[in-house]
């Protein structure tokens, strides 16, 4: 609920202005126009220090599954930091919250993706996958597997290896990346395929990418082929039926192995804890999560790995050696209750199958948004969902840059009390999974006022809208 502040509103905007290093941040406004301080947050919404309500279509960041202020959620991390706030993970270590949620995480993967190393966000859940191929190789005696695939347009987080995992370039600028050890295959964007190729044609096409890819490489030489199974940052792009099911055949037959990126999916966004066997029907070497693991409420992400992986990395190298990675925060006893807790009231409020249920309403509601000349697209599932702009329907032509579409219509939104993502030329929407029909009903109804609102600003800068 939005309460008065305790802290005086323009102190802690200079301090955030003058001291705060943001992530994605334009410093050429930053540095005048500062923060939007957000103070409070209730359910779906969140409030900014002004005491402005805002729906959370964005959820956090792709996070907030649970929604906002859950009181169960807040008793057991206080609780837990009473116990035993920290201990180290590190060797014969250990609190019950790791033990327990890497024995509940077992439960809910696919296949026998049952070993468990956690960390604290998506990135180092993506590295950390990285780091043990190299070495489940490297046991194996396969020295020269050390080669990354992954997509144009995909985001698989941020650090070195990460970034350079990640294809979305507009990340890249200025950035150093590690282009000998990552190379990229094009996107499965269906949307985007060539005039007249079906679905079926598209999908084949986007496989045979990846085998060609393999074999130029060398298959000695490639390790592993990342993939989020619907891309999230780069514009919730969803791959033709049948895709991560065939590139999944593709990598067994050259023994290169296959992470599914499941920092987004995972978690019920999708309607399922794991999306990647239940909605796509196939079963990964490595799942990686991080976000609605913990819906947000405290740092925590986990790679989950097969057995027979973990065969190969858990035989001693020699006497006395050790397995040399981790973090200080591995297996943190507090965010570890916070995914134990998390996992129990979606379990205990049937939030997955709430999701599935409301999805499909929340699509066809967005789906009518169709109805604005400059919607092309509108694409997703469930609760990961992005409405593509375009300047002409029938070419897929974009806007021009400069306007900042996606931008103009997300003030339009927040103006109006939701919050919604920017992307170049996309609007996504991940909110909190407890969203209601209601809501819902709500979140579409301002989308339509926001796209209406819009048209005339085009008129004005002399486009042309086909």
């Amino acid at each position: 609920m939005s309460s008065k502040p305790t802290y005086d509103t323009k102190t802690i905007w200079r301090q955030d202005r003058d001291h705060c290093i943001h992530p994605w941040t334009d410093f050429s406004t930053f540095k005048k126009e500062g923060s939007m301080i957000m103070s409070n947050s209730d359910g779906a919404y969140v409030f900014d220090s002004e005491g402005n309500k805002y729906i959370d279509g964005i959820g956090g960041l792709w996070c907030v599954n649970i929604g906002y202020g859950n009181k169960e959620m807040a008793e057991a991390i206080a609780k837990q930091v009473e116990e035993i706030p920290y201990y180290l993970n590190f060797g014969a270590h250990t609190t019950p919250p790791a033990a327990e949620l890497a024995a509940k995480l077992a439960t809910l993967t696919p296949g026998t993706l049952d070993k468990v190393f956690f960390g604290t966000g998506g990135s180092l859940a993506n590295d950390t996958a990285v780091r043990i191929i190299h070495f489940y190789f490297n046991r194996l005696g396969q020295h020269n597997k050390k080669k990354i695939i992954a997509r144009t347009d995909a985001y698989h987080g941020s650090t070195y290896l990460a970034m350079s995992m990640t294809g979305v370039t507009f990340n890249h600028q200025g950035f150093d990346l590690a282009p000998d050890l990552v190379h990229h295959i094009p996107a499965p964007h269906t949307y985007r395929r060539p005039d007249g190729m079906t679905e079926s044609e598209f999908c084949n096409a986007k496989v045979k990418d990846l085998e060609d890819k393999i074999i130029e490489l060398g298959p000695e030489n490639v390790a592993c082929f990342i993939a989020e199974p619907i891309m999230g940052a780069g514009g919730v792009i969803v791959p033709p039926k049948g895709y991560h099911k065939r590139t999944k055949e593709v990598c067994n037959k050259y023994e290169v192995l296959y992470v599914s990126d499941e920092v987004i999916t995972g978690f019920g966004r999708l309607g399922h804890f794991f999306a990647s066997e239940p909605v796509f029907d196939f079963v990964p070497d490595i799942i990686t999560c991080a976000k609605g693991i913990s819906s947000g409420y405290l740092p925590l992400s986990a790679t989950i790995l097969s057995e027979d992986i973990y065969d190969v990395i858990s035989v001693p190298q020699n006497e006395g050696a050790l397995f040399t990675h981790g973090f200080t925060y591995t297996g943190h006893p507090v965010s570890c209750i916070a995914g134990l807790k998390n996992i129990e009231i979606m379990e205990k409020n049937r939030i997955c199958e709430h999701v599935r249920e409301v999805g499909p309403y929340f699509e066809a509601q967005l789906k009518t948004l169709y109805k604005h000349p400059i919607v092309g697209d509108v694409r997703g599932s469930h609760f990961m969902l992005c409405i593509e702009i375009v300047a002409d329907k029938e070419t897929k032509t974009l806007l021009p840059e400069h306007l900042d579409i996606a931008k103009l219509i997300a003030q339009q939104c927040q103006s109006r009390g939701l919050f919604v993502r920017p992307i170049r030329n996309q609007v996504v929407l991940s909110p909190p999974l407890i969203l209601t029909k209601q809501q819902i009903d709500t979140v579409v109804s301002i989308l339509h006022e926001s796209f209406t609102e819009i048209t005339p600003v085009l008129s004005r800068e002399g486009i042309a809208i086909n």
